[in-house]
């Protein structure tokens, strides 16, 4: 049991990093769309593959605000937090209570 402790638990913490990084990539690509960014700059364009495929779905569902707001992003921020108390908390008391 002690090895699966420390298996879920790194589990854990691997899923809390990667949903820091993306909150992190969302927050980036925010900023990036209020300025005219270089579409074939590498990071540009990296941050459009990453983070498009999640926000176009939310994009498609949420009507468009009176001033062309693009409230998506928020959308994810909220998701990405209630993963990070819900799933990876489960995680950690779960490997927590196998010791």
């Amino acid at each position: 049991m002690f090895v699966l402790s420390h298996l879920v638990l790194a589990i854990a913490r691997l899923l809390d990093l990667a949903l820091t990084a993306y909150f992190f990539i969302i927050i980036v690509r925010a900023l990036i769309s209020w300025v005219s960014p270089d579409p074939f700059n590498p990071i540009v364009r990296f941050l459009y593959r990453a983070t498009e495929p999640v926000l176009r779905p939310i994009r498609r569902r949420l009507p468009m605000t009176g001033m062309g707001l693009d409230l998506s992003p928020m959308i994810v921020i909220l998701a990405i937090y209630f993963l990070k108390w819900v799933l990876v908390e489960s995680l950690t008391d779960f490997a927590l209570s196998l010791r």
